[in-house]
């Protein structure tokens, strides 16, 4: 869907080579911009006009692109997605979902628009609606101000494109009511369009904002306006929701003042998914697209990925990835790696590039997640921070319960390793657990706090069925060591600088505590390996030769979980 409740449609000459962001969404667009030709074809030029080298970092790549991005028929899929083209005009195989005759476009929503609404000026206007402003006609609220978002059926030639709306409404309505959502009212239609009332936000785009500041944030000021957004993301991920396209054009204040809460838009990409599952089909804007996005196999992590672009841009003025083209843009994302070296970087705190780099980090499983960056020590001092319940370690806890004794005497040894600061976090998703008055917690304790923050968005995600699932954990206890244990994420760990440092930590615990001669059979059957593999050619480098015990190689492989037919390279 287009852009919901953006703001008055002026034009502005001087921003329009920034805007140019706004169009390399993955959908069709109308408009335009021609650039002056560049003697350095791989030169990263600032996404803000009229800005010095100062406050927006140039940068010159040394060598060309690499070989064309998977992404390169993404603009025919989206243009497929919404029908845009006829199925044979592209060779990506979808499946069908080209029924044009007989969609069935009734919503069931209630038809009443015009007796309940003076509709007002146009204030935005996106890829496949608009949106407007207009006043309550009667009752209790009469006059008050609301936004329309206006979706025309006759733009809705797939089964895809119907579900999007219907879907859009649905997570709108059940999400509504946190401070940094843009506040649901009704869904209405007629035989002509769809209309979705909102509160009307008043403050312009957090894009407008990083212009009026010539381009970058003081790092308080990024926290201020990261917090928020880390809120309302940590808030759709436990309920199993996964935005899709997050950018500053989709983050609106609700007025001018400095102060004003910011709100997150535009739904209308947003899907519902599980720990369990992965998305597969490519959607988003291209400045802001995780790579898992583009190689067709993702998560919330890809929420992720778009802060971690959002805080660079906030903190420098500059994009982590650009290019010419599209397809450019795409391959930079797969294969290059953002700049941390230039003007301002080396003048920010290291926290701060620590924060931005964790986002950044192309293994999705070594991404924070939104609760596990609200927790970060560059946030830790923002006054006021909450950190949310978090479904990363409902997912880690099972797997260490369903893990051989073997691995849980591995990873209580890399729990030993961990800092204040990574035990504050996971004391935190401790305590919103609930433990008992002697500090255990059982499945109970995992259900509870999930129905707690519930709504109808994670019945839609099927995310209760996912925790329900979570059988391993019947009638077991843990206290806080052994749930740092179970709930620290390894390729997190193992994205951080102090790995080595954790990982050789964690093998001396193991070696005084819990290192034990291990015969190749015993480790096979800790492992699930099957009789009929030959064990000593595939375990041989797992046990030392010289007393029968592990070894540092099969230690950290053990530490992943890793089935050891497919060994791990360090």
């Amino acid at each position: 869907m287009g852009l919901c409740q953006g703001k008055q449609n002026v034009h502005n000459p001087q921003q329009d080579e920034l805007i140019k962001t706004r169009q390399t969404q993955f959908q069709p667009t109308h408009n335009s911009h021609t650039k002056t030709p560049s003697n350095h074809p791989f030169h990263t030029p600032s996404p803000l006009p009229n800005s010095s080298v100062n406050s927006t970092p140039l940068r010159f790549f040394k060598r060309p692109f690499p070989p064309p991005s998977p992404a390169r028929h993404i603009k025919a899929l989206l243009l497929r997605r919404h029908g845009s083209v006829k199925p044979n005009d592209t060779s990506i195989p979808e499946g069908d979902e080209y029924d044009v005759v007989g969609l069935d476009k009734n919503f069931g929503f209630s038809k009443n628009l015009l007796s309940k609404y003076e509709l007002g000026e146009e204030v935005g206007r996106g890829h496949f609606g608009y949106t407007c402003s207009a006043k309550l006609k009667k009752g209790e609220f009469k006059g008050q101000e609301v936004a329309i978002k206006v979706i025309p059926k006759s733009k809705m030639t797939t089964a895809i494109a119907i579900e999007d709306v219907r879907r859009e409404v649905n997570i709108l309505r059940a999400l509504t009511g946190h401070r940094n959502l843009v506040q649901f009212y009704d869904a209405l239609e007629d035989d002509d369009n769809v209309y979705v009332v909102m509160e009307l936000c008043k403050g312009g785009e957090l894009l407008d904002r990083i212009l009026s500041r010539g381009g970058k944030y003081s790092e308080e000021d990024a926290k201020a306006v990261l917090v928020q957004i880390l809120s309302i993301v940590a808030y759709c991920h436990l309920q199993g929701v996964v935005h899709r396209d997050l950018k500053p054009e989709n983050f609106l204040f609700s007025t001018k003042d400095e102060e004003s809460p910011l709100k997150a838009i535009d739904f209308g990409l947003s899907d519902f998914v599980n720990p369990g599952e992965r998305l597969n089909d490519i959607v988003g804007s291209a400045y802001y697209v995780a790579p898992e996005v583009l190689n067709r196999a993702y998560g919330t992590e890809a929420d992720m990925w778009s802060i971690g672009v959002i805080a660079y841009i906030l903190l420098c003025g500059s994009r982590p990835f650009w290019a010419k083209t599209e397809s450019g843009i795409f391959r930079a994302v797969v294969k290059m790696e953002p700049n941390f070296e230039e003007v301002p970087w080396p003048s920010l705190s290291s926290e701060a590039r620590n924060f931005v780099k964790s986002l950044l980090t192309k293994d999705y499983r070594k991404r924070l997640t939104a609760a596990q960056a609200l927790s970060h020590p560059w946030l830790s001092t923002y006054e006021g921070i909450k950190v949310p319940l978090d479904i990363l370690p409902f997912k880690l806890v099972n797997s260490y319960i369903c893990s051989s004794s073997l691995r849980k005497l591995a990873l209580r040894a890399l729990a030993k390793t961990l800092n204040a600061a990574q035990q504050a976090y996971l004391r935190e998703q401790f305590t919103l657990l609930g433990p008992n008055k002697t500090g255990f917690i059982s499945l109970q304790n995992f259900k509870t706090a999930l129905m707690k923050f519930s709504t109808d968005a994670m019945k839609d995600s099927r995310l209760t069925e996912y925790v329900n699932a979570l059988t391993s954990l019947h009638q077991r206890n843990m206290d806080f060591e052994e749930f740092c244990a179970a709930a620290t994420s390894v390729h997190q760990l193992e994205g951080s600088e102090s790995w080595d440092e954790h990982a050789h930590g964690a093998y001396e615990f193991f070696e005084k505590n819990g290192n034990r001669q291990i015969v190749i059979e015993e480790l096979a059957s800790e492992l699930g390996l099957s009789p009929s593999i030959p064990m000593h050619v595939v375990l041989q480098d797992w046990i030392r030769q010289s007393d029968g015990k592990l070894s540092f190689l099969g230690f950290v492989r053990l530490l992943h979980g890793m089935s050891a037919h497919s060994p791990r390279k360090l």
